[in-house]
């Protein structure tokens, strides 16, 4: 159905309004005045994760990233083991043959692929996103590489006390913000 209205959509000729700015009012965006090329970050981290990292000077962040990655391939093995043991465990009772679980019945059993099925199909989604999130990480640092840093900008969080009369004071955080 949905292949039938895409085909349907795509031999139809769309028309939408042309809109022309004005070329004083076109603004290129230079990336040539950042010290870090955010083209060539995101490139490197989505060639090999991490590399975007080190290009941009943050390698600190490579172990971290990598023990995510190590740590979702370890519970996606580990899902996808526990999936296939109840599987196997399902297609037994089915057959009428002993199987590992002999205390469940087969409403159990099939909870437990589902449940096992669900949380490693969940893993990959997460590697998907710690694989994205190296990729934007990269690239916002590069483009934040130019963020000029200095000592006259300042952000304290101090005690602050307060008397508002003899017998009402006031005690807190006070967040004062220096420029």
């Amino acid at each position: 159905m949905g292949l039938l209205v895409f085909g349907i959509l795509s031999m139809s000729t769309l028309y939408a309004q042309e809109v022309t700015i004005p070329e004083e009012d076109q603004k290129p965006i230079k990336t040539s005045t950042l010290p870090k090329n955010p083209k060539k970050a995101t490139l490197l981290s989505a060639i090999l994760p991490g590399a975007g990292q080190v290009y941009n000077n943050k390698a600190w962040k490579v172990p971290i990233l990598y023990a995510g990655i190590m740590t979702d391939v370890y519970f996606m093995n580990f899902n996808n083991r526990r999936y296939k043991v109840f599987r196997e465990a399902l297609f037994a009772f089915d057959d009428g043959e002993p199987n590992q679980f002999p205390n469940l019945n087969r409403d159990a059993l099939v909870r437990n692929v589902d449940y096992w099925r669900r949380n490693r199909d969940m893993t990959y989604l997460l590697m998907g996103a710690i694989y994205a999130l190296n990729i934007i990480d990269a690239t916002v640092d590069a483009h934040l590489s130019g963020f000029d840093i200095s000592d006259d900008l300042a952000l304290k969080v101090e005690p602050h006390y307060e008397s508002f009369s003899a017998q009402n004071h006031s005690l807190g955080f006070a967040v004062k913000l220096k420029f």
